[in-house]
């Protein structure tokens, strides 16, 4: 279990109150029409080593929309794409600095692709600065901040996509729509599976240099300013920080935020379950990495559990394929009483008892996500978006909670954990697979623990956990609800 002062504890809210003023953007006017005076919607990528290249391709060939600037705290990579798109005749503004970015008046809405620590702040400066804003998921770095982008678009009445394209899949929507009228019978249970081959990252011989054409105190930004200390064949800083806890979240808040999604969406839940429990680990390989490889969530959901399961080891030793389960590896499966259906995206299909398909579902999937945005942009209607900001707070905080509770998680031995989930039929299906998986990957279960975290009850009606006593699991879980931001990149109290 974690050790945090009480010190660090109370003086956490006085840290956040006192810096939270410092950098805030000044609110500018935006254009009524949802974009500039001649009707086009003016739009800048922020950070585009991954994602936010996706973006720049899909919005430069979009009508009506024009690519006005591009914002990247890496110098090289930022000529790099401004050059590429002027092969293109495209000329774009260039900013390291993102608060320089808000400044400008030709720039209607930013698309944020950075590190999941950024995601929030940019989020609410962009609202606060008139923009709209579509934010790559998940949304947030924790739960509390996550909050706050949701109370910033309402307060400033921009519009806020979030990047869970699923949500504009017609195949899934057209699947979960018959799984909601009860074709198949009540849900059962609906388990999101993240099973991506995540090899070792080495150990690095200490802090790592960080390359001069990278603004690393701007790359840091809210977190911690450390030397990073992990061996990277891309410039150091680049897509590895997902395996560190002051910057992602691991496969579950990574990859797993789609199909985490995808759950929440079938079982047509409109906010957090009453309890959490995680458990697993980083096994088959000793590395500087800090999340787990291997890792089950549980949420005790009223109407039907959601059971997630992230697997990054191979399907056993020697082998590059993945495991499956149902046939699935990134994707979803619901079990119905009648017939249970196994997808992603893209599409699925229903199949019965003996693993006889019964019906298919197909689509290009969420390919029209980012035109979604900016036809809301257009209408000014919230309620045109396909992944609105309360949608993708509630999913994005899911991955949060389990996390919580494996990172306050201890080593236990596997055959008592296997014992105490025999009462629980879907937890105890997973954890025996989970051991058949790390037995194939030749993991000594019966002398490899695992990190069991604590079952944590949330407060009904609240984003916050339950707690007793003082300095009970509850108590501590709160206190990773939100983090100690870095002056003066701090997410304010009040938006």
């Amino acid at each position: 279990m974690h050790t945090w002062s009480r010190r660090r504890f109370l003086t956490r809210s006085a840290l956040a109150a006192g810096a939270a003023g410092l950098l805030r953007p000044r609110p500018a006017v935006a254009a009524a029409s949802g974009g500039s005076p001649n009707g086009n919607v003016r739009v800048a990528i922020v950070g585009f080593n991954g994602k936010g290249g996706a973006h720049i391709k899909a919005f430069q060939k979009m009508s009506g929309v024009t690519l006005a600037a591009l914002c990247d705290v890496d110098s090289r990579l930022l000529a790099r794409g401004a050059a590429e798109l002027e092969k293109n005749r495209i000329k774009v503004a260039t900013y390291t600095d993102y608060r320089k970015l808000l400044e400008s008046r030709e720039v209607d809405a930013v698309v944020i692709a950075t590190p999941n620590h950024w995601h929030a702040l940019m989020a609410i400066w962009g609202c606060q600065a008139g923009k709209d804003v579509y934010v790559e998921k998940p949304v947030s770095h924790n739960v509390w901040e996550g909050r706050k982008i949701v109370e910033a678009a309402r307060r400033y009445g921009r519009i806020v996509q979030t990047g869970t394209q699923s949500r504009s899949d017609a195949a899934l929507a057209e699947a979960f729509a018959e799984i909601q009228a009860g074709k198949y019978g009540r849900i059962q249970w609906a388990r999101g599976l993240c099973y991506k081959p995540r090899p070792s990252i080495g150990k690095s011989s200490g802090p790592q240099l960080v390359p001069s054409h990278i603004d690393y105190d701007l790359w840091s930004g809210p977190a911690p300013l450390v030397p990073p200390r992990r061996n990277s064949s891309n410039g150091t800083v680049h897509y590895d920080w997902h395996w560190f806890w002051n910057y992602g979240g691991g496969d579950i808040a990574n990859q797993g935020i789609h199909e985490m999604d995808m759950c929440r969406w079938v079982l047509g839940e409109p906010g957090l379950p009453p309890a959490v429990v995680s458990y697993g680990g980083r096994f088959g390989y000793d590395d500087d990495a800090e999340t787990p490889n291997t890792q089950v969530a549980v949420y005790a959901y009223a109407r039907a559990p959601l059971i997630f399961e992230v697997r990054g080891l191979p399907r056993r030793t020697g082998e590059r394929a993945m495991d499956a389960y149902r046939g699935s590896r990134v994707g979803l499966v619901v079990q119905c009483e009648h017939a249970y259906f196994a997808g992603g995206a893209g599409g699925g299909a229903f199949y019965d008892a003996e693993g006889k398909k019964l019906k298919a579902f197909s689509g290009p999937g969420g390919g029209e996500h980012q035109a979604n945005f900016i036809a809301a942009v257009r209408s000014r209607r919230e309620s045109d978006l396909a992944a609105p900001i309360e949608g993708g707070h509630l999913s994005s905080a899911l991955c949060h909670l389990g996390n919580i509770s494996y990172r306050l998680g201890q080593n236990r031995d596997n055959p008592a954990i296997r014992e105490a989930m025999a009462g629980d039929a879907n937890a105890g299906d997973s954890f025996a697979r989970m051991l058949e998986h790390l037995t194939a990957n030749a993991v000594d279960v019966n002398k490899t623990p695992t990190v069991l975290g604590p079952r944590l009850a949330l407060a009904p009606g609240t984003e916050t956990f339950a707690t007793k006593e003082r300095f009970d699991a509850g108590f501590w879980a709160n206190t990773m609800l939100r983090r100690d931001y870095r002056a003066p990149y701090v997410v304010p109290e009040q938006v």
